[in-house]
């Protein structure tokens, strides 16, 4: 069974299902999605994570402040650390650097990811990252304040392999999405082959970057199939060996996700 370790469920489009998000979570369990880690990026949408991830005995949760979403009061150590404490919560996130869209608000987006990285230290919960235009300061940043023990994942990578060998060394995981499958992506096909299995995640970041064929359509959990099937033939495994690879690395980064699922993780 495949794990999307990156999906934003309280975001997507809906229509197609009378049922709603009950709708595309059974829609995705029938295209052989089992799990499902639901992404928080700001304090605003942070309870409508929660509420889903508790309502669904195989989604998990996220809590922190994505990069474009950090304002002037960034989020405190203290903060992030009583976040944390909800039930399923399994990682800090997604964090990071977002120069692209936000170089004007650099030193808060800094401020902002160091503090997760250091309470993800504190609590040994692992670290989801953005990064775009940001390379230097995002590795820089994690060796800084970062754990190795409970480190995290690049999240949607689509940087060079230089960088993704910088995160590995930091003990971090990558994760690719549907642009892996894109035309003009070369660069990340060959980043992908170059990554070690152990060390690889898929997703679909939905309901943003829908792979072939579905690309320009809104994106869904049930689509990570397709992320699986093509990471699978470039990795020269069965789709089979791609999924339980996977799914076994995102129990041993995300180690809570075990108990969050059986009801014993701290409340």
């Amino acid at each position: 069974m495949i794990v999307d370790s990156h999906c934003h469920l309280d975001r997507l489009e809906l229509s197609r299902y009378p049922d709603g998000l009950a709708g595309a979570i059974a829609a995705a369990n029938e295209a052989g999605v089992s799990e499902m880690l639901c992404v928080c990026i700001s304090d605003e949408n942070r309870q409508a994570v929660l509420d889903i991830a508790a309502a669904y005995p195989n989604i998990y949760a996220s809590v922190g402040i994505h990069p474009t979403d950090v304002s002037d009061e960034v989020v405190s150590v203290e903060t992030l650390i009583e976040w944390s404490r909800a039930a399923k919560v399994v990682a800090l996130g997604e964090s990071g650097l977002d120069y692209h869209y936000s170089a004007d608000n650099a030193d808060n987006q800094k401020q902002s990811f160091s503090n997760h990285l250091i309470a993800g230290g504190q609590l040994g919960l692992p670290i989801i990252v953005h990064t775009r235009a940001a390379k230097e300061d995002t590795i820089a940043l994690i060796k800084d304040y970062g754990s190795t023990e409970s480190a995290g994942v690049m999240h949607c990578f689509t940087e060079s392999w230089e960088m993704a060998k910088q995160a590995l060394d930091l003990n971090y995981y990558i994760s690719i999405s549907g642009i892996v499958t894109f035309k003009n992506a070369d660069e990340l096909r060959d980043v992908t082959r170059q990554v070690p299995l152990d060390r690889l995640l898929i997703e679909t970041d939905s309901p943003y970057l829908a792979p072939i064929p579905y690309r320009g359509k809104p994106n869904e959990p049930k689509y990570v199939r397709q992320v699986a099937e093509y990471v699978a033939e470039l990795k020269g495994v069965t789709l089979e060996q791609l999924a339980e690879i996977t799914r076994d690395n995102f129990h041993r980064l995300f180690s809570r996700a075990e108990q969050a699922r059986t009801g014993l993780a701290e409340a």
